[in-house]
């Protein structure tokens, strides 16, 4: 067997689902038992599994969310050194001292932020609903006015669609894979592709944005491609990832990355070699050295942000 079969049989053994970010490595997605983006992993986390074990193929804080969400389960990381770069620029500290500066504001903070970071908020958002739930915090806030961290480029996103007055917080948040998109990539792309559609994710920068056919998450792109047909192709412009699963899914579609180096070397940590030797680990005393397990008193808290996403959704 190869490895991929090897994955497979002992997954079934053990009872573990696999939940997997578009962003990770192409056989990652072809071993998983689900692949999503943050929103539809954190809905199939907390309503779609039965297995005792979820083993989450992404970056750490996806698999805190999962423990948030399902504290009776066993959450496994096959690599816990997988951090996010943007999850990093602000701490629950930091929420609480713009809490101090701005009392009474709603607080959103994006789901690609630490469990402890979710724990000092009013709600979380995605890319697929930011605006939805920030429209919505505000209004059952009574206010015009939100706090909006950590990534600025999301926050400008929905500034620009709302009519809200949002904070950006900590003001310099972003994803270093997505804000190296410029306007003259768009530029040499339109010029290589003249007669594609550019996707564009709302974390690259308002000026990439302004010149984007259409703006969305990775499940937005996803839906967009299966419901457009366009014989010149799509340029995408979000993680190299993305585009890797399109081909996979549309070998008859044509796909050019907006700029190849848009690569996360987090999410690429995530290989097959560590999934298999992470689900043999179970049952053994090395099993421990990949269970994420988020400490109580920050996982309700946190939890409550996260839930109430996923209602508003």
């Amino acid at each position: 067997m190869d490895i991929s079969e090897k994955i497979s049989a002992l997954k079934t053994e053990k009872g573990v689902t696999i939940l997997a970010h578009y962003y990770t490595p192409l056989g990652v997605h072809k071993i998983a038992d689900r692949i999503g983006d943050s929103l539809g992993l954190s809905k199939i986390a907390k309503n779609e599994v039965d297995t005792d074990y979820i083993l989450f193929a992404g970056v750490l804080f996806m698999a805190e969310t999962a423990s948030v969400l399902n504290p009776a389960k066993t959450i496994l990381s096959p690599d816990k050194s997988a951090g996010c770069p943007l999850a990093n620029f602000l701490s629950g500290d930091d929420i609480e001292k713009y809490k101090i500066q701005y009392p009474d504001i709603p607080v959103v903070v994006y789901v690609n932020t630490t469990a402890e970071t979710k724990a000092h908020t009013d709600i979380c958002c995605t890319s697929s609903n930011a605006i939805k739930i920030s429209q919505k915090i505000a209004e059952e806030h009574n206010t015009d006015t939100i706090l909006f961290g950590p990534d600025k480029n999301l926050a400008s996103y929905v500034r620009d669609r709302t009519d809200l007055k949002v904070i950006s917080i900590p003001g310099l948040g972003n994803c270093p894979r997505h804000n190296l998109f410029t306007k003259m990539d768009v530029v040499n792309a339109k010029n290589t592709h003249p007669n594609a559609i550019l996707l564009v994710h709302p974390e690259a920068p308002p000026e990439v944005q302004q010149m984007a056919d259409y703006i969305g998450s990775t499940s937005g792109m996803l839906n967009y491609v299966h419901e457009h047909e366009n014989d010149a192709g799509y340029i995408i412009g979000t993680e190299i990832g993305l585009m890797d699963h399109l081909i996979w899914k549309n070998p008859s579609k044509k796909f050019f990355p907006l700029n190849p180096k848009s690569l996360c070397e987090n999410m690429k940590k995530i290989t097959l070699e560590k999934i298999y030797t992470t689900l043999k680990s179970i049952g053994t005393p090395e099993e421990e050295q990949f269970q994420v397990k988020v400490p109580s008193h920050i996982a309700q808290k946190a939890l409550l942000s996260i839930e109430k996403m996923i209602d508003y959704s």
